[in-house]
Parts: C-alpha cells; sequence; structure tokens
C-alpha cells in the first residue's frame, strides 16, 4: 500500500498536501524484525518547532524530503506537506538543524494497513514505537501482537519532542524504558 493511498490527499501542479491520520503504539517485542518486508535508516533534522508546528527534513536510503507538519486537534490527524528533494539538499538543510535523531524503520504488512516501527538510535537507543496510518479517525484496524499501550498523542512519542528531549533524559517519567 503506498504512502497516498494511506493519506488523504489533495493536489497541485507541484506538491502534495495531506492529512496526515496515526496512531502510534508502543512495541513489546522484537519479532517485527522478522515480520517486516523492508528496512530503512532515517536520520531528520527540525528547521523549527513549537506549538504543535514543525518543518522538518529527512534522508532515508537515497533520498530527501522536506516536510512541514500543523498541530493536531484530536490527538490522532493533523495537516502535513511533503516534497521530495535530492539528497545533497537535504544535506545542506541539515546545517540549520540543531537537533537532529537517527532511526532505523521496519515496514511490517497487517491486514489493510502497514505498521511502521522505529527503532531509535545515539541518545535515544531503547526507544521503540510503531505507528500506523490511516485514511479515516474511525477506520478499523486490527493489531499485530507485538504492539502494546497506544500513545497516540503523547507529546513524548513525537519525533520533534525526542530530537529535544533524549529518551536517555526520561528516566523519571512513567514512559521510561519502554522495550527493554
Amino acid at each position: 500500500m503506498s504512502l497516498d493511498s494511506r493519506r488523504h490527499n489533495v493536489h497541485n501542479e507541484k506538491n502534495i498536501s495531506m492529512k496526515e491520520i496515526e496512531r502510534k503504539f508502543l512495541v513489546t517485542d522484537d519479532s517485527y524484525r522478522t515480520l517486516a518486508y523492508h528496512k530503512s535508516n532515517i536520520i531528520q533534522g527540525y528547521i523549527c518547532s513549537g506549538h504543535g508546528h514543525t518543518v522538518r527534513v529527512r534522508t532515508r536510503g537515497d533520498k530527501g524530503y522536506l516536510t512541514i507538519k500543523g498541530p493536531s486537534t484530536d490527538g490522532i490527524s493533523r495537516f502535513e506537506w511533503e516534497k521530495e528533494i535530492t539528497l545533497d539538499d537535504a544535506r545542506d538543510l541539515f546545517t540549520l538543524c540543531a537537533e537532529r535523531i537517527e532511526k532505523t524503520r521496519y515496514l511490517v504488512h497487517n491486514g489493510n494497513h502497514i505498521v511502521e516501527v522505529d527503532e531509535f538510535h545515539g541518545e535515544n537507543e531503547g526507544l521503540v514505537f510503531a505507528e500506523i496510518e490511516l485514511t479515516d479517525v474511525n477506520e478499523a484496524f486490527t493489531l499485530p501482537s507485538f504492539l502494546g499501550r497506544e500513545v497516540t498523542g503523547d507529546k513524548h512519542y513525537y519525533n520533534a519532542y525526542i530530537s529535544r528531549h533524549s529518551y536517555s533524559t526520561w528516566k523519571d517519567e512513567e514512559t521510561s524504558k519502554v522495550l527493554r
């Protein structure tokens, strides 16, 4: 299933505007690794972030992306605009990013959906959670066995938050040490 088929799209000549609808869950074991049909390394940085708005740059494999996200009113959906850019442009834009995160993303088929499992690295080592993209906030889906508690809408699991508050500093919080 393509990214476009999992999101509501509004097209113009050069860009795609989207409404991102996703649910997030903690991961309870590493069985997703053997179930995954694809794995990629991602580096992303935040040009600016605040009040629910983010502008980020990302490299994934040999491609670059510039993404702008708006705030969520329901914790599940939010405006998202993304454009593919060259890898060189993405690397140049990283110079504007004070914070970066690195992660490995695993893609797992689950019925009509794809589960994206992110394993974080560096200061965020040990943090693992998954997202399921939906086409409607009320869309039904099944949970694979490796998913646990839902954390949709919890700020701790927004990548922009993680880039500023590394997982290694969450020691006194309820969310501490999710997988291990």
